[in-house]
């Protein structure tokens, strides 16, 4: 019997494999409340923005074409809800941030 490590299946799977988005056996929609739940999580040791910034960041990512599934950056992969309560966050969109 042959193995094959990881890195050689997906070698051989080629480009023609489906990322996680686009294939169905995953599931990439995160709950609300499971989102709530990494939201408090990443702000407890972190300076976090308030209610009304954190809603203005998130109307602007909303509004972004490069938001995908209603909670992912294109640019940088980032949960928006997280990334928009932390204080030091900025818009990672190309060439200026949109929260600016």
């Amino acid at each position: 019997m042959k193995s094959f490590s990881y890195e050689q299946q997906r070698s051989s799977e080629g480009r023609n494999a489906p990322c996680k988005g686009c294939d169905s056996q995953y599931d990439i929609h995160i709950s609300e409340a499971k989102m709530a739940r990494l939201v408090e999580i990443a702000s407890r040791s972190r300076a976090t923005v308030g209610d009304e910034e954190y809603e203005r960041r998130l109307a602007i990512c909303s509004a972004c074409p490069d938001l995908h599934y209603g909670t992912t950056c294109r640019h940088c992969g980032c949960l928006v809800q997280v990334r928009a309560k932390l204080a030091e966050s900025t818009c990672p969109y190309p060439y200026a941030s949109q929260w600016a």
